[in-house]
């Protein structure tokens, strides 16, 4: 598993697991008390999970499940789940936190420190049979410049203005380019307030979640260019630099301003039924878009043609609903041997999206409609899973989930166009499950499962055609389920203090949405959702974790992947079969090294490997170190943690010590330094 994090505060740390690369974000579920964390409005940057719903004082345990192997997760599982348990207080507890982050990045024309900082409180309390945990977090940031801007070099031909201050390179697919901007720090501010509730009454908990977060991300990027005869900025036109030309682009230099907020609710239920077995667990989730707007000027600021127009991006009736009803018992029958569990699944996501012109952006004011975009799905689903100890040292799970998917009222509008409605469609899919496992009397355990899952579209894949100044994206409202077989051998071996495990998996996935991103030569890209026609992945992870390793004071835990993921058939290009996923690398490797120095101190080194891959279905993005690749790492972190206190902490790191540049398409963080501390009282 490999999450992306940019940044500290990046909303877009997208998750990769197994065979499911970190954009493909439909793949992976997240849950923190059965309250849905992933983000299935959306894909690629930006469905990564909610992951700053959980505050770390509140969380009690996290699972990790790989695979669509249980029928109670849908085919948004094929990579794997997440499951995060949180704490109820048990007593009045106050704590608080403060940090400060700094990263010194120097590429290109950019050579500066950015830094951040982050303050947070929580508060929690037990009255009673009433629990209360309330939190509030503010995060201030600066990142590095997430994108280079670039356009095609080539020869001379006359009336170019001579400028200076750019670099001339190499684009990721090897073509010669000549950069001249970047699109500058994002600068943001997030304030998130989170409050939970807990109620028992006899063998019951009833759980209330209420989030709401504001965040306001802003954009201005840096002109690398000089007009060599003025020594004034040059913003648009034909340039020539070192004897070649290049066209530069005045929409390359917007600015944009970004404000969202966010209301989440979760109602959640668990409890026994009476003297029996069985227990329930129901939970519902709400999710509203109350405002996202983006306004994006055409020019920049200090361009001399600025003139305030620009665009207004917004979202209106964005969000979703969704119930979960599982019913369980560790007695199936009334049989120690036999277990069951059963539910039900609902959901409902809605997305829509409108773009306008304007004449002034600043203000927000709109002066025509260029497009709105729009949709909806529905999930119903039933499922069932049976176990059974039938030997000794042997088991067997039996699982089964059908799905009922259904999109309704698509629309697509362009300015100057009709309206096109989207034809209503519903879609069926039936998931057998199978588990075998094994457990002699020793050290050792194994285990084989098999599964068959669907991936139904999001409503972004079916509904966002998109047409921006420098991108533009094209949805596909036919688009089938994925459909997986999914296989995983497991072996384990017990240690002291902890296990060795060694997993072997393949599946092999038919119509998989893959959203193809090309770069043009002026840089500006297009996306679309790209159905292949089927993905093969064949992989082995061997994991260690130990603690107090050969009696020491030193804990360990380590993992290493190999994975062969190929386009196996691909009818619309069949050049590109046989062929690497895209971000996909074929090594992996994570290493985290805590020695326990004393009660007070603890130090701690990790590193990050992972081998080079690609980005672009046809593997011809294979130039390294340059903005748009997908490039190999090993980062190396330190952080140490003393505390004073039992009450309190006080943590100094340092992330990429090394100071490795890499990329994965944007730039990875450069070396960075964090001082943080804490207090409970």
């Amino acid at each position: 598993m490999v999450v992306r994090k940019r940044y500290v505060g990046d909303a877009n740390g997208t998750v990769a697991m197994r065979g499911s690369n970190m954009f493909q974000t439909t793949r992976t579920m997240v849950y923190a008390d059965g309250l849905p964390l992933h983000y299935l409005l959306q894909t690629r940057y930006s469905g990564a999970p909610r992951w700053s719903l959980v505050a770390p004082d509140e969380t009690q345990a996290i699972e990790v499940v790989y695979g669509p192997f249980s029928a109670e997760y849908s085919g948004n599982a094929m990579g794997g789940v997440i499951n995060i348990e949180t704490k109820l207080p048990q007593e009045r507890e106050f704590h608080t936190e403060a940090s400060y982050f700094a990263q010194d990045y120097d590429h290109l024309g950019t050579d500066k420190t950015f830094a951040g900082n982050r303050e947070f409180f929580s508060y929690g309390d037990k009255q009673g049979d009433l629990s209360l945990y309330l939190f509030h977090s503010r995060l201030e940031n600066k990142s590095q410049p997430q994108s280079i801007r670039y356009n095609s070099s080539k020869a001379l031909a006359g009336g170019e203005t001579a400028v200076t201050g750019a670099f001339a390179g190499q684009s990721a697919t090897g073509g010669s380019i000549i950069n001249y901007a970047d699109s500058g720090g994002e600068d943001i501010v997030t304030n998130l307030t989170k409050l939970k509730l807990g109620y028992e009454f006899g063998d019951w908990l009833a759980r209330l979640t209420v989030a709401y977060e504001d965040r306001d991300k802003e954009t201005n990027p840096n002109n690398y260019l000089i007009d060599s005869a003025t020594g004034s900025p040059f913003w648009s036109g034909a340039a020539s630099f070192n004897g070649q030309a290049v066209t530069v682009k005045r929409s390359h230099f917007a600015v944009s301003d970004q404000n969202r907020e966010t209301l989440l609710v979760g109602v959640g239920l668990e409890g026994a039924l009476g003297a029996s077995s069985w227990t329930v667990d129901t939970n519902f989730s709400y999710f509203d878009v109350l405002e996202d707007e983006t306004r994006k000027s055409d020019e920049n600021p200090a361009d001399p043609t600025y003139d305030r127009s620009g665009r207004v991006t917004e979202f209106d009736d964005t969000g979703w609903e969704t119930f979960d009803l599982k019913a369980r018992t560790e007695r199936f029958l009334g049989r120690n041997d036999m277990r069951f569990v059963a539910g039900y699944h609902y959901d409902h996501y809605s997305l829509e999206i409108h773009s306008y012109n304007s004449n002034n952006y600043t203000t927000g004011k709109k002066s025509s409609r260029k497009q709105s975009i729009g949709g909806d799905t529905f999930t119903h689903a039933l499922f069932g899973q049976w176990g059974w100890d039938f030997a000794p040292a042997w088991d067997i799970a039996l699982g089964a989930r059908y799905e009922r998917w259904k999109m309704e009222d698509g629309f697509y509008y362009k300015w100057g166009g009709d309206m096109e409605d989207y034809k209503d469609r519903t879609e069926h899919g039936f998931s057998p499950k199978f588990s075998l496992g094994f457990t002699p009397e020793g050290l050792w355990k194994y285990r084989y499962s098999l599964a068959k899952a669907y991936r139904f579209p999001i409503v972004e894949e079916l509904y966002k055609n998109e047409e921006a100044t420098d991108s533009t994206s094209i949805a596909d409202a036919d688009l089938n389920p994925e459909i997986g077989i999914h296989h995983n051998l497991m072996a384990e071996r017990s240690i002291p203090g902890g296990f060795l495990r060694i997993n072997l998996y393949h599946e092999v996935v038919d119509d998989v949405i893959f959203q193809q991103r090309i770069t043009l030569p002026d840089s500006s890209t297009v996306s679309s959702f790209l159905p292949i026609d089927e993905v093969t992945t064949t992989g082995i992870e061997f994991m260690v974790q130990q603690s107090r390793i050969f009696d020491t004071d030193l804990d360990i835990r380590f993992n290493v992947t190999y994975t062969d993921s190929e386009v196996t058939k691909h009818d619309a290009d069949p050049s590109v079969e046989g062929n690497t996923m895209p971000r996909m690398p074929d090594w992996r490797s994570n290493l985290l090294l805590t020695y326990h120095i004393n009660s007070m101190w603890d130090a701690s080194t990790g590193i990050r490997y992972a081998s080079n891959s690609y980005g672009l279905l046809d593997n011809t993005d294979d130039v390294d170190n340059v903005f748009g690749a997908q490039d190999n790492y090993t980062f190396v972190d330190l952080k140490v943690n003393f505390r004073p206190t039992q009450e309190s902490r006080i943590g100094f790191g340092i992330d990429n010590v090394t100071n490795e540049q890499a990329f994965v398409y944007h730039p990875w963080p450069q070396r960075s330094v964090y001082l943080e501390g804490s207090i409970d009282f």
